[in-house]
């Protein structure tokens, strides 16, 4: 039995009782496989109470981010559209959330020209590189182009 005071002490679980209730604690099994079984003495809603505290707190400081999608559906964008959508992406990589750019090709001619697809795409991370860095580069994927930006620590 471990007392109050952290002392190491084998006794009858009659006397580690007897014990518990002329202190006021609780006597609570820690590790009943051993021989003999572990015993400590605490103020057991005390001990409960803190441990929901410690689980809420560190809930509440975990970030968990997310994958935001930007679409641009042309290759022929014009500049001011393409600085809109990098304003977008500045702010969630800000939020910490990683962002996956997509350039659809689905025209029947742009799935020709790949090489303008991925000059658009490292034009658009121009805008953004300040804030996050290329996870993925430039991959196509059937009739897509994209590209995944994570946030700078």
């Amino acid at each position: 039995m471990l007392d109050e005071n952290g002392e190491n002490t084998v006794v009858k679980i009659e006397e580690a009782l007897a014990k518990a209730e002329e202190v006021g604690l609780d006597l609570v099994l820690m590790n009943g496989s051993s021989k003999p079984p572990v015993c400590k003495l605490m103020d057991y809603g005390k001990y409960k109470f803190d441990s929901i505290k410690r689980e809420k707190e560190l809930k509440k400081n975990q970030k968990i981010s997310e994958l935001k999608c930007i679409v641009i559906k042309k290759m022929t964008i014009d500049k001011h559209d393409m600085e809109t959508k990098a304003k977008h992406t500045r702010k969630f990589l800000q939020n910490g959330d990683k962002v996956k750019v997509t350039l659809w090709m689905k025209r029947g001619r742009e799935q020709l020209y790949t090489n303008n697809a991925l000059k658009v795409l490292n034009e658009f991370y121009d805008m953004v590189k300040e804030f996050g860095d290329l996870d993925k580069t430039p991959q196509k994927t059937g009739k897509d182009v994209y590209m995944v930006i994570t946030p700078k620590k």
